[in-house]
């Protein structure tokens, strides 16, 4: 099959015939029809945001393709069916805490590096190998819509989210940036839920105005000034009572100052889910005031990608019609233009914008 293969961080992608997945007990093949390529995608190759991802590797983050063969133990899946491949692996030992690599893209520890040996190639592949319980049937779809369905995977990172923080119907929410790729998918995803209310902080004017006509009075915008005490004080005017749940999506970019002044809208006894980069390319530590965290009954925690469910519980949504892939421009690349997708999506990644490879 043919494949993008990076052989070294900040060298180009090469397109390259490579051995085609062979296949196991609790695996399946897919035939790739669609692949994401993120906004910060060349920030991954150049070796910039420094991920572990043993090289050379064919990366590449999930996939929407067709079953082209499946394992001894699948009993239900068919080959020719649509699906959408999860590309968040954990390890089979049942440990408490299982090992993670994110195929193609990313691993945690030395457990997930060890998982990267054998599901490490990702993607940017005609043919995609995943285990058996990271394939989920999408159902019949138009072959045109394939790409609009890789925004399954942008969207399930702060559905992750917002499933840990048991986000309920009528529930006021802060996407703390909501501007940005993952931040406008949590916003669209949250309103899916049954928020009552989502407070939409940023100081990209256009952006702000762009969710507001996409989604009405039921998202309040919050134009940020840099002052934190005054930006905390914005946030909670412009919700309608109090913020159950404050979800921060910012990037390793920003700096902790922003990260601070929205957790602390939070009411008492709410909950803080921390889901982005902040932090992972150095400078400060996120500081948040003890008392206030223990006299406010404060829950805080990190949430990583999303649980395997979190997977048909999205395509439920969609399929509901409560959330709409028809949100997203697509473009789409051939698998020989990988290096012109990789740019696209740097220059015109953001909010509800996919770069897609069709291999």
């Amino acid at each position: 099959m043919r494949a993008a293969v990076l052989k070294e961080f900040g060298s180009p992608l090469s397109l390259e015939t490579v051995p085609d997945p062979v296949i196991g007990t609790g695996e399946v093949v897919v035939d790739v029809a669609a692949t994401g390529v993120l906004p910060y995608t060349a920030e991954v190759f150049s070796g910039e945001r420094r991920y572990p991802l043993t090289l050379p590797v064919t990366p590449g983050l999930g996939a929407v393709g067709r079953v082209r063969a499946t394992g001894p133990d699948a009993t239900a899946l068919r080959v020719g069916e649509w699906v959408l491949c999860d590309p968040t692996i954990r390890s089979r030992d049942g440990v408490p805490t299982p090992d993670i690599t994110l195929q193609g893209w990313s691993a945690r520890g030395d457990g997930g590096l060890m998982l990267q040996r054998y599901f490490g190639q990702g993607s940017f592949a005609e043919q995609l190998l995943v285990p058996t319980e990271n394939v989920f049937p999408l159902g019949d779809i138009d072959p045109a819509d394939a790409g609009a369905w890789c925004a399954a995977h942008v969207l399930l990172v702060p559905y992750g989210g917002l499933l840990a923080a048991g986000l309920g119907a009528g529930d006021t929410v802060l996407i703390s940036g909501a501007t940005g790729n993952f931040g406008g998918a949590g916003v669209a995803v949250a309103l899916a839920m049954g928020a009552g209310c989502v407070v939409a902080p940023g100081r990209n004017e256009a952006a702000l105005e762009d969710l507001e006509r996409r989604f009405g009075s039921r998202v309040r915008t919050v134009r940020l000034s840099g002052d934190e005490e005054e930006d905390r004080e914005r946030m909670r005017r412009a919700a309608p009572g109090p913020i159950d749940v404050v979800l921060d999506m910012l990037p390793p970019s920003a700096s902790t100052a922003p990260v601070r002044a929205a957790a602390m809208t939070v009411r008492d006894s709410g909950t803080v889910v921390l889901m982005g980069g902040v932090g992972m390319l150095g400078g400060d530590d996120l500081a948040l005031p003890y008392p206030w965290i223990m006299r406010n009954n404060i829950t805080i925690r990190g949430q990583w990608m999303c649980p395997r469910e979190a997977n048909a519980g999205l395509i439920k949504l969609v399929r509901s019609g409560l959330l709409d892939l028809g949100g997203f421009d697509v473009t789409a690349f051939g698998l020989a233009d990988v290096e012109a997708a990789v740019a696209h999506a740097a220059a015109h990644g953001g909010r509800f914008s996919l770069t897609v490879l069709q291999p």
